[in-house]
């Protein structure tokens, strides 16, 4: 059976353009057929699009992706799934913007793939530590924020003038719960949330 050449895309949105990474692929002549496109998050693996890939691939084939964040965001879910198509479907990967990332075989027998798994070892190791970074910085910054009186999550919402007015007309029964929204122009949950606070 002959051998095919596959390739994956994947934006984050449906919104967001699938072009360049159609116009990065033109080289490798991939038929219309043989192209996987997933318009949603990277955070798993849990895509209709990927998963019908991996159906059809099979042994020695070419999965072709333009860059190793469209395969996905979680380094130790794209190890996991590079070693099971390179190692137990046994297909190749090339990534396009990273040519270390090439799992075909070199001159010297198994060497190409022996170089992608420690380049993306590397690349899993890097992608932790930045996140680990980011964390840092974003709870570093909340800290410096707070002792400086910013107040985080969403603004207070100040009570209506006639307020107490409108809440005793509906205590009193003089007037119905969406009557009195209505009057304050309160959403339902606000409206219960100040209720409920009223001492």
């Amino acid at each position: 059976m002959e051998n095919k050449t596959f390739s994956y895309l994947r934006t984050s949105s449906k919104e967001q353009n699938i072009d360049r990474q159609l116009e990065a692929i033109k080289p490798f002549n991939i038929d219309e057929r043989d192209i996987f496109i997933d318009k949603q998050s990277g955070k798993d693996f849990n895509r209709e699009q990927y998963m019908l890939l991996k159906k059809a691939l099979r042994q020695d084939d070419l999965l072709v992706i333009k860059s190793i964040d469209r395969l996905g965001r979680n380094y130790t879910q794209i190890l996991q799934e590079w070693s099971d198509i390179t190692k137990n479907i046994k297909a190749n990967i090339v990534v396009i913007d990273m040519p270390l990332l090439d799992t075909r075989n070199k001159d010297n027998g198994l060497l190409g793939t022996f170089i992608s798994d420690i380049v993306l070892q590397i690349l899993s190791y890097v992608a932790e530590q930045e996140r680990s970074f980011i964390k840092q910085r974003q709870s570093e910054g909340i800290a410096t924020a707070k002792l400086k009186g910013t107040k985080f999550g969403r603004p207070k919402i100040e009570k209506p003038e006639n307020f107490d007015e409108v809440v005793k007309k509906w205590k009193n029964k003089e007037i119905t719960a969406v009557q009195a929204q209505k009057e304050l122009n309160l959403k339902p949950n606000t409206f219960y949330t100040m209720v409920k606070n009223i001492k």
